[in-house]
């Protein structure tokens, strides 16, 4: 008996080592790395300078909140940023305040980008409080701020941003009206495009599932997400994005969104579907052109190349909602893991969260 039990437990040990020599091929022997750890607070946005100075979003979906946009010190501290008093939650001024801040982006000229939703707990935004912020890195000012007086802010929920500093073009998604918005940094205005477009909007169809269990709130409502994630390449050519509940990613050259003349038929023409790429949320590129996005169902992060493929970069059981990435100048990825799907709404009202939560890397 003794035997037998030695070996049955050798034997999965060795099964163990097996499954993981077979995860680390299939993602090149990378490895997700633990970063920082943040408590309760639930990170989300994300964004790395070129000096390597690292800012983190957390917006209001919770009431566990304390910030809504820091700077990480060297030795792992949370610093209210630019200063405190636009960490100050409150919403009898929002204008002044973050009232629930989500994206982050630095572009070419190392300014750093924060998009404010304005959207507590997720419901009706704050129209006062929708802001896009320009926050200059060597003086640590708020230098600008974009209001989007001209859409429908009672409508609107946008979500991503993505900067082209040469063009001084800032594209952004906004799932609640399915459709990407371009705002012209210069005079302050905007246009929405591909609004209910086939590659914008969600697949009422599709149902999320995450370990074996259907993503839905307390109504049996399954989580549904239009247009989310979008991703900027370095030579500005193209913009790719994706619906979350739709296992498709697609890209339009930028030339379409930012010719004025075009009918919404033309813009459309350069829409290109390049095929199933999961349950993705956010996504970035980096400076070979290739996209990351992460697959929520399979604990995954894949990127898809230049060359039209999509490799996996890591398979790891902590990638529980990956939700936004940053690419260093040294060679790693990061992304925050939002855990979203763990949250009592999605739970019966159970907060299934594994506390703490992370922000992870890989090296690419």
């Amino acid at each position: 008996m003794t035997f037998f039990i030695m070996k049955k437990g050798l034997f999965t040990l060795l099964i163990g080592c097996v499954a993981i020599t077979v995860l680390l091929a299939q993602s090149g022997g990378r490895v997700l790395e633990k970063v920082h750890s943040f408590g309760r607070y639930q990170p989300v946005g994300l964004a790395i300078s070129k000096s390597g100075r690292m800012f983190v979003s957390f917006p209001h979906w919770t009431d566990q909140y304390q910030y809504g946009l820091v700077e990480m010190t060297k030795d792992g501290q949370r610093r209210p940023y630019p200063d405190a008093d636009w960490n100050r939650w409150d919403t009898t001024a929002p204008q002044q305040h973050f009232i629930s801040l989500q994206a982050l982006f630095i572009d070419d000229d190392d300014i750093l980008w924060a998009l404010d939703p304005a959207n507590p707990n997720l419901g009706k935004p704050k129209p006062a409080g929708v802001k896009l912020l320009r926050i200059d890195l060597r003086t640590n000012q708020v230098t600008r701020v974009y209001r989007f007086n001209d859409l429908p802010l009672n409508q609107a929920g946008l979500n991503d941003v993505q900067v082209d500093a040469r063009r001084q073009v800032a594209y952004l998604s906004d799932p609640s009206r399915a459709c990407l918005v371009v705002l012209d940094l210069k005079t302050g205005k905007s246009r929405s495009l591909l609004q209910k477009h086939a590659s914008t909007t969600a697949d009422p169809n599709v149902v999320m599932t995450i370990d074996g269990k259907e993503v839905r709130d307390r109504s049996g409502k399954p989580f549904s997400s239009n247009v989310n994630g979008i991703a900027l390449t370095p030579d500005f050519r193209y913009l790719y994005y994706r619906p979350i509940t739709k296992k498709r990613l697609y890209r339009i050259q930028t030339r379409f969104l930012t010719d004025s003349t075009l009918a919404p038929e033309q813009v459309a023409a350069g829409v290109e579907d390049l095929g199933d790429a999961g349950f993705s949320h956010g996504m970035i590129a980096d400076r070979a052109g290739n996209v990351y996005m992460g697959d929520s169902p399979a604990k995954t992060i894949r990127r898809y190349t230049p060359a039209g493929k999509f490799e996996t970069v890591v398979t790891d059981e902590r990638l529980r909602w990956p939700d936004s990435y940053a690419v260093s100048a040294d060679g790693y990825l990061y992304v925050t893991v939002a855990q979203y799907e763990r949250l009592p709404k999605f739970n019966e009202g159970q907060d299934k969260v594994e506390y703490p939560f992370w922000l992870y890397r890989v090296k690419l």
